[in-house]
């Protein structure tokens, strides 16, 4: 007797216990087994939007998760408790926003008037607007038209329109941006953008590769494709590498669009992204931009998904669900019959392959946008390079006197080590024993805080540093190799009087990051140091020096990919010199200068380096020319988990697919994490509907593994690590 609908949130019963569930389907007439009954109806319409929930059930099939896993990513944070379940209702229902803030919003009126022909310019668009979207915030009309205010207010006289004012959410943006004036375009710019117009115009599911080099104008290419998306009646989902790493980018959004941009990211607290949700699912707000969460954003008439950086590895989730937020966006924009557009200035080789065979169009930006050309980019021979004045060989003789000359002008310089912490490792000068951690088989990073700690990367575990050799007791213990601290210490050594500060996942988080960047932009910071956190899409102008300590670390890890990964690296680091007026250095110190990705990079040569990569990945069949899917294996006992492992190898074997190589089992690189001993076994073919077959076969062991075993199913996996 109850009204459900699809994507309605309601309390059932699973065994004895009342869990929080999503209605996926409704049937009719009397089911022919025995069913309990519904406890508790949470919403008075569906949470997730039929579109939405359809997109969901796709993407649980697509990664072989579970779909409860997979619509827990479209909902808004809630308390999980049953006894909760009442009070989140309330939270659900009550109005936005209750006593937070006035929102005005404009409804057209039935009414007609004589004055109404003689209606021209904003004022006639505007009440066209209206009649045909339906009612609307005074503030979002201003994102169309800059004379809004005073349009409706005139028509309000007119008594064509009404205005009311309403609750609305908190503000989550505390600071005031001024509304920009959007710059004249560059004949490439403009291009993309007819490009965008026209995909748009055609309603049909289409992708766009937008490859434009670093400072190339990209961003202005976005904004006035969601300007279109708008102008046509549909919203869009703006996707970046990390939200808190791009704070600039969000100021641009709201310059252009003002505060009706919802912005979805863990850095909210969970009421924040709660009212971003509502606004979002309620229609008061139609852009939303976010990481890679943002993604299933409840967006009505959704017509435009944008993936900047789409290259960036941190797209794909590494836990739980194991999406990759950019071929999900592809394919949720294409379900909408809408456009999603893949802009990088180092796009990934499964992007360009999309080009390659008609599945995506390649929309070009080969120069910045504006008068300063690419930073020159050396590459130093570290074996036949020796030490600065430091005595530290990483900072070498070429790049410490550039990093003088670059004071003397009062200019900036960025250095990237991908490595944090003091010292990598802590090894026994006397019988060789190396810091490791207890629960990973890794070693333990020194740190100098809190009068020195190691640390591991992986569990974080952490202790006290003690200077004596937990084997032999001897006092001898060595710090090996650089990391960013230490870095950070010998140039505030060697470079006296310099300002220098550190950017990693030690010193900065949420705020903080943004907090550093803006010194940088204020001209507080000589020396920046700082992991791949400084390489991502930051505008800092008075940068015209950036070294790479160590380009040759990335290049070493057992991947296929680490060849592409240290050449989009390079890149994108080397692209945030001379984005000012004036000219850019890249210093990049390597033991390999004749390497295919240091070459190409030293040369900016993007399509070269992907013509070669492509034709290395086609010879070994791997991806783009290949599908993968690794499944992972670990247990608390080694010998269990082994076991467990050749199962599963034998499992897929019996199968007798055609078209599928099975790899493994072998041990993982990091052969344990966190107390699990680690193996996996890698299925590779041609086409994914084998491979699915195979899948179907392994899932089947779950029951017959042991309950310590753990199975894990990456569908299309980032890294084989």
């Amino acid at each position: 007797g109850i009204e459900i609908t699809r994507g309605m949130r309601i309390v059932a019963k699973l065994r004895n216990k009342s869990v929080l569930s999503i209605a996926l389907k409704v049937y009719e007439g009397t089911p022919p087994y025995p069913v309990k009954p519904i406890e508790h109806v949470v919403d008075q319409v569906p949470t997730l939007p039929e579109d939405l929930l359809d997109f969901l059930i796709e993407l649980s099939r697509y990664y072989v998760a579970p779909i409860g896993e997979a619509l827990a990513l479209a909902l808004p944070p809630v308390e999980r408790e049953a006894a909760a379940f009442t009070r989140e209702a309330t939270l659900f229902d009550k109005p936005l926003g209750v006593g937070e803030r006035l929102v005005k919003w404009v409804t057209a009126t039935a009414n007609t008037s004589p004055e109404e022909s003689k209606l021209r310019g904003q004022a006639s668009l505007v009440l066209e607007r209206l009649r045909s979207d339906g009612e609307t915030t005074v503030s979002h009309l201003e994102t169309s038209f800059g004379n809004a205010r005073a349009v409706v207010k005139k028509l309000e006289s007119l008594g064509l329109v009404t205005i009311a004012e309403r609750d609305a959410p908190f503000e989550v943006f505390t600071d005031e941006i001024a509304r920009d004036v959007p710059p004249e375009l560059t004949e490439p710019q403009a291009r993309a953008v007819e490009a965008v117009r026209s995909a748009l115009d055609k309603a049909a599911p289409t992708t766009l590769l937008l490859h434009g080099v670093t400072g190339s104008g990209k961003t202005e290419v976005y904004l006035r494709a969601i300007t279109l998306a708008r102008e046509k009646g549909v919203g869009a989902i703006v996707l970046v590498p990390e939200i808190a790493l791009t704070p600039q980018l969000v100021s641009r959004f709201r310059a252009r669009f003002g505060d009706d941009v919802g912005v979805l990211h863990s850095g909210l607290t969970a009421k924040e992204r709660l009212t971003m949700w509502r606004r979002l699912r309620s229609g008061e707000l139609d852009v939303a931009v976010g990481a890679r969460s943002a993604l299933f954003a409840p967006i009505g008439k959704l017509g435009l998904v944008i993936v900047d950086e789409e290259h960036d590895p941190s797209f794909k989730q590494e836990e739980g669900v194991r999406y990759n937020a950019r071929d999900m966006a592809i394919f949720r924009a294409h379900r909408e019959k809408g456009v999603a557009i893949l802009g990088s200035a180092t796009p990934s080789l499964e992007s360009v392959y999309l080009t390659q065979i008609g599945r995506a169009e390649l929309i070009a930006l080969p120069e910045r946008a504006t008068v300063q050309t690419l930073p020159t980019v050396e590459l130093i021979d570290l074996r036949r390079t020796g030490a600065g004045p430091s005595g530290d060989k990483r900072l070498s003789i070429p790049l410490h006197r550039a990093i003088e000359q670059t004071l003397e002008r009062k200019e900036q310089t960025i250095l990237f080590l991908n490595r944090r912490g003091f010292a990598p490792s802590v090894i026994c000068a006397s019988c060789g024993e190396l810091e490791s951690c207890p629960n990973c088989a890794v070693a333990l990073t020194f740190h100098k805080i809190h009068g020195g700690e190691l640390r591991c990367h992986y569990c974080d575990h952490r202790r006290r540093f003690v200077q004596k050799c937990k084997k032999c007791e001897s006092t001898e213990l060595m710090l090996e190799g650089q990391g960013t601290e230490k870095l950070e210490e010998l140039l505030a050594t060697t470079f006296a009087g310099a300002r220098v500060a550190r950017l990693d996942r030690d010193t900065a988080s949420g705020k903080g990051i943004g907090e550093v960047l803006d010194r940088m932009r204020n001209g507080d910071i000589d020396i920046l140091v700082g992991t791949q956190m400084v390489t991502k899409g930051h505008d800092l102008p008075r940068v015209t020096l950036v070294g790479v300590i160590n380009a040759d670390a990335a290049l070493s890890l057992p991947d296929f990919r680490a060849s592409e990964r240290t050449f989009q690296l390079l890149v994108q680091v080397a692209g945030r010199a001379g984005r000012g007026d004036r000219p850019g250095r890249v210093l990049i110190q390597t033991y390999n200068p004749e390497h295919i990705a240091l070459v190409r990079a030293k040369a900016h040569d993007v399509n070269g380096f992907l013509r070669e990569e492509l034709v290395a990945r086609r010879e070994i069949g791997f991806p783009p020319f290949s599908r993968l899917a690794l499944v992972r294996i670990d247990d608390p006992d080694e010998a269990r988990g082994k076991a467990s492992a050749e199962l599963v190898a034998r499992t897929a074997t019996n199968a007798k697919v055609e078209g599928v190589r099975i790899l493994g089992p072998t041990p993982a690189p990091i052969a344990r994490l966190r107390n699990r001993f680690r193996f996996r076994v890698l299925l590779r073919g041609k086409d994914r509907p084998p491979i699915y077959r195979i899948l179907r076969a392994i899932e089947g062991l779950r029951s017959e593994l042991p309950r310590t075993t753990r199975l894990i199913v990456d569908v299309d996996p980032v890294s084989l690590l």
